[in-house]
């Protein structure tokens, strides 16, 4: 696939100026949707063309609109998922900041699909400068018709606020970001209900990753078979993959649904940096199980990373080469999930403290040899204990890195700490001991 769809800008300069957009085909589906077509019918040509969900789970789009009720009389709302935060993802980036209303498109087509009169864009706090650009871009698409009332000379009145959060992992999770939205602290709510029918401000609501609503305008210019006809039967349609580590050309690359993995680390992304031999790969962001350099030969689409014993996730590919302590790696892993737990659950707030701590002590010196066991354990009673996954996403780094790995591990208490770096006892680690 030669053709850009999400990166088009990277082909069509200054592609996030309206005149630029609108020259390249920019708004004519929404033009061709809100003139002739059907909310209904919009919704029925996404569900056909099997678009899921790029923000990690995956779920099938247009079956998710369907679960909104119709005999509900409340507003209904749309949120745009951008806050993205999962570490060795920066796939949304590229749209927000490049290719805007690219965005604004999808949700305009997808707010009209749903019969949403208010979308909002979250966008993570961090991200000023996409920020900027969003707010710029919706000026010019409120100047020339695409927002606001009468779009188009219909009845349809569509309008999008651009809302920056203030930086935490929890607000990428759909009901910790509505939490955000409403001005709460952003802990996540125990499911069901779901925000289909209690979203923000208790109303029919859907949450919608970025790169999925990107990917509405194609659908509708070009029809669900076109789409379909992209990567494989269960997973169809451009796909964006974020790489990064120890490769020669880190970045994103648009290719296929089902892209092997070996391609995309060896060919597009230019293989390991100094000839060295690759150690493991992270296929979908930092959160899910980790690959061994034998196990890259798999097709990158959610049902075939599945079933080789990891998730797609955000498709945030994290590579490790030779040289990678897989303890360090781990602990840091382990340190962002610990800063980042809301602390709502007591398996997440206790248990990503544990995790750190005892990698800590692996790597810097102190560890008992049952603290590899001790480890696992741990992370073991976090899974499925949580009102949200991200006790999960900092439990099943902590399973996959032992079970492929382990002797790794176990060197370390042997030799007291890192055998390549030669640290001594650290100071936190021997304060904990003492």
């Amino acid at each position: 696939m030669s053709e850009k769809i999400l990166l088009r800008h990277e082909d069509v300069p200054d592609l996030r100026r309206l005149e630029v957009y609108e020259r390249d085909g920019g708004y004519q589906a929404a033009r061709q949707a809100l003139g002739g077509m059907e909310p209904a019918a919009l919704v029925e040509l996404v569900k056909a063309s099997g678009l899921r969900g790029r923000g990690g789970a995956g779920f099938p789009t247009g079956v998710k609109w369907g679960f909104l009720p119709k005999d509900n009389p409340k507003p209904r709302y749309l949120c745009v998922n951008a806050d993205e935060s999962e570490p060795g993802t920066f796939k949304d980036r590229q749209i927000i900041e490049r290719n805007p209303h690219l965005l604004i498109e999808g949700t305009l087509l997808s707010a009209y699909a749903i019969q949403s009169h208010t979308a909002y864009i979250y966008i993570r706090g961090e991200f000023a400068f996409g920020a900027k650009v969003l707010e710029e871009a919706l000026a010019e698409a409120y100047a020339k018709g695409h927002l606001g009332r009468r779009i188009y000379g219909t009845d349809y009145d569509l309008d999008i606020y651009v809302h920056r959060g203030a930086g935490a992992y929890i607000c990428g999770e759909e009901t910790g970001l509505i939490e955000s939205l409403e001005g709460k602290r952003a802990y996540p709510r125990i499911k069901p209900p779901f925000p289909a029918t209690h979203g923000l401000f208790a109303s029919p609501t859907i949450v919608n990753n970025v790169e999925t609503l990107a990917c509405v305008p194609a659908i509708v210019s070009r029809g669900a078979d076109w789409f379909k006809g992209i990567g494989p039967e269960k997973s169809p349609g451009p796909k964006l993959y974020c790489v990064s580590g120890h490769v020669n050309k880190p970045g994103v690359y648009e290719l296929p649904m089902g892209t092997s993995l070996r391609e995309i680390v060896y060919t597009h992304a230019g293989g390991i940096r100094d000839g060295k031999a690759l150690k493991a790969v992270i296929p979908g962001g930092s959160s899910v199980p980790v690959f061994t350099a034998g196990e890259i030969d798999v097709a990158m689409d959610f049902e075939s990373v599945a079933k080789a014993g990891s998730l797609l996730g955000s498709c945030g590919i994290i590579v490790m080469d030779e040289d990678t302590c897989m303890v360090r790696a781990l602990q840091v892993i382990a340190r962002f999930y610990r800063h980042e737990s809301c602390g709502q659950c007591t398996p997440c707030r206790e248990g990503t403290g544990w995790l750190e701590d005892l990698l800590m002590r692996l790597e810097h010196g102190g560890a008992r040899p049952q603290d590899v066991d001790l480890l696992r354990r741990v992370a073991d009673n976090m899974i499925g204990n949580t009102v949200c996954v991200l006790a999960d996403a900092a439990a099943m780094p902590v399973q996959s890195f032992l079970s492929k790995f382990r002797p790794e591990f176990e060197r370390h208490v042997e030799t007291g700490g890192c055998p390549a770096r030669g640290d001594r006892l650290h100071p936190a680690a021997a304060a904990a001991q003492a």
